[in-house]
């Protein structure tokens, strides 16, 4: 059974961003904003990765224009911007739409890191 869109990525705000980052999986975070056209061609890529991994790593999404606190605090100044945290800190990052092996190397390395 697919999981719905809700359950495979968490909704990151100011609240529980720091908790999720320091838990004990890798965290890959994609920044996007409703308005983003390329963001939502990625999201279908987002989802697919977060259902296949989601045993090994946390998939969350931070909507730019909500959490401008976490964009800024990671210079985050493109989107969409797709980054992996390890222990609270970021490690990698991948900027704008780009293909599904981008992202799953992106992944893979976090995970086997």
């Amino acid at each position: 059974m697919e999981m719905s869109h809700a359950d495979s990525t968490v909704r990151l705000t100011e609240a529980n961003f720091d908790a999720l980052s320091n838990s004990d999986r890798p965290m890959f975070v994609d920044f996007w904003a409703t308005w983003c056209g390329p963001c939502r061609i990625m999201d279908p890529v987002v989802e697919k990765l977060a259902v296949k991994y989601s045993d090994k790593m946390l998939f969350g999404k931070v909507n730019v224009d909500e959490e401008m606190n976490i964009s800024s605090r990671y210079e985050v100044f493109s989107i969409p911007t797709f980054m992996v945290f390890k222990n609270g800190q970021p490690m990698d990052a991948v900027i704008g739409a780009v293909g599904e092996a981008s992202l799953e190397r992106l992944v893979k390395s976090a995970i086997e890191g």
